[in-house]
């Protein structure tokens, strides 16, 4: 885990901001995250500005030998950059459409998607630029590195993408449509795309393009902008020729969902992703969320066979209790989790609307799990863990719950996670243990702590999802955390 977890907390509500009729509030909230990834990218530059010896202030002839902590601190670097980077490019691919609205509105989401784009187009050749001083350092980052959220290659991709010349024609597009429809947007997203612009043109990213401004701006008078700004069929080709917005959909259906009824038990553990969604941006890993299948009453007692549990389950929580038997909108609240709203019950039909999905049981005698239920019981009401702090049990993180509902016990076994200390801080991520499952299945542990139960893998390709294998889920937390960039197009 890495400590950008901190730098994101202010996108963990924002789901696809600026998706076409978002209105004003949407608009805000874009501008609000555009300006902070923007400023996000500016200190990871500083950062390496202030240590050269990770990067060099000048060109060296021959690459360096990096000690192992150097090399992760690079790629700590690399990881967080990617992650604001991919977050800016789905910003500015989420305002590139603006046909049929009023032109208030059109004006709203080009500086929207002015600012997104020159934020990310600048810093990527500022980073490009720092990188290129030393030899080695392209070819370390060229490395597949799971961890990180890399494959192979990563590097001269991103190099192909911001160094290509239609990059520079999609910039000098924006800039004649800008200065021919005038100048919308926050005051702030104006000063930060103006910066950015400056930057650009100081670096000469519109030597390449055989156009000049003249003819750009004669083209967006002449009402054919459309044909200057391909960004989301040239984005969509690099993303694998695939939709990037599905606001309201999931790849899981809801008949997968139902099906799904008849192989849970309470006290199994979901792990779940969502593509697409801003959230997933500094948060490392494959899988992105976390949540606690408790079940039903029924369920309980059929799993269980112990009619105390319900007394103790409500007396570790009465409120929880009455709320875990209220019918939620979409069905019966089945699963505790921690989502922004706080730890609540919520119905496996909303909570499993995602696009990927894994279920493990721990290998725990009944007793164990219902020891694990009570605990997570007792933490329902409480607020979400906006300091993801495994130490403190007023406020919770997702993956905070399943490690602290089956913390071992002087009276049962529990599990044994993995956690790592970050910035201070205890902290375990969804994706860990999906690792945890992987490494012990590789080291033929003779008791493994978790099961395998079903996992529906998301294609964007397909729009499906497909049941897969415990061989495809066990090595499923390598993914890079963009996975659906980079699966289609072989990336």
């Amino acid at each position: 885990m890495t400590a950008r977890w901190g730098l994101t907390i202010a996108v963990a509500t924002l789901v696809w901001a600026g998706s076409a009729g978002g209105g004003d509030a949407a608009r805000y909230d874009a501008a609000r995250v555009i300006a902070q990834q923007r400023a996000g990218l500016a200190r990871i530059l500083a950062a390496m500005d202030a240590n050269p010896g990770l990067i060099p202030k000048q060109k060296l002839e021959e690459p360096r030998m990096l000690r192992p902590d150097q090399r992760k601190a690079v790629l700590a670097l690399w990881a967080e950059f990617g992650d604001r980077v991919i977050t800016l490019e789905m910003l500015a691919l989420a305002h590139a459409e603006s046909d049929g609205l009023p032109r208030r509105e059109r004006r709203a989401r080009l500086a929207l998607h002015r600012a997104a784009f020159y934020a990310s187009y600048r810093h990527a050749m500022d980073w490009i630029e720092r990188i290129e001083r030393d030899p080695g350092l392209p070819r370390l980052l060229d490395e597949a590195h799971p961890d990180a959220g890399s494959v192979e290659s990563s590097y001269s991709r991103l190099k192909y993408r911001y160094l290509h010349v239609g990059r520079a024609s999609e910039f000098a597009a924006l800039e004649a449509l800008h200065r021919t429809w005038g100048k919308p947007g926050a005051e702030a997203l104006r000063a930060g795309a103006k910066q950015d612009a400056s930057q650009i043109w100081r670096r000469g990213a519109y030597s390449g393009p055989k156009l000049t401004a003249t003819n750009a701006v004669d083209i967006v008078k002449g009402g054919a902008h459309s044909l200057w700004l391909p960004v989301q069929e040239r984005f969509a080709r690099w993303m694998g020729d695939m939709r990037v917005r599905r606001s309201g959909e999931a790849l899981i259906s809801k008949a997968q969902i139902a099906h799904m009824l008849e192989r849970l038990e309470p006290g199994d553990i979901l792990l779940q992703r969502r593509e697409w969604y801003l959230t997933n941006a500094g948060i490392p890993g494959f899988w992105t969320h976390a949540a606690l299948y408790v079940g039903t009453p029924a369920d309980r007692a059929r799993v269980f066979g112990d009619p105390s549990l319900e007394d103790a389950l409500r007396a570790a929580n009465p409120a929880a209790y009455a709320n875990s038997l209220a019918r939620a909108e979409h069905g019966a609240p089945r699963v505790l989790e921690a989502i922004a709203e706080g730890v609540r019950f919520t119905a496996l039909e909303k909570s499993a609307f995602a696009d990927s999905l894994a279920v493990l049981r721990p290998r725990l005698a009944p007793g164990a799990r219902a020891a694990a239920l009570r605990r997570a019981f007792g933490f329902a009401g409480r607020p979400y863990d906006y300091d993801f702090d495994f130490l403190t049990d007023s406020a919770l993180v997702c993956s905070e719950l399943i490690y602290k509902a089956y913390q071992p016990t002087r009276e049962h076994p529990g599990l044994q996670l993995p956690v790592e200390t970050v910035a201070g801080r205890l902290m375990m991520t969804p994706n860990q243990i999906a690792q945890l499952f992987q490494r012990e299945r590789e080291r033929a542990e003779r008791r493994p702590q978790l099961d395998f139960v079903l996992m529906l893998d998301g294609d964007e390709g397909t729009r499906r999802a497909e049941p897969a294998d415990a061989e495809t889920f066990a090595t499923s937390w390598r993914r890079p955390k963009w996975h659906i960039v980079t699966k289609r197009a072989g990336l």
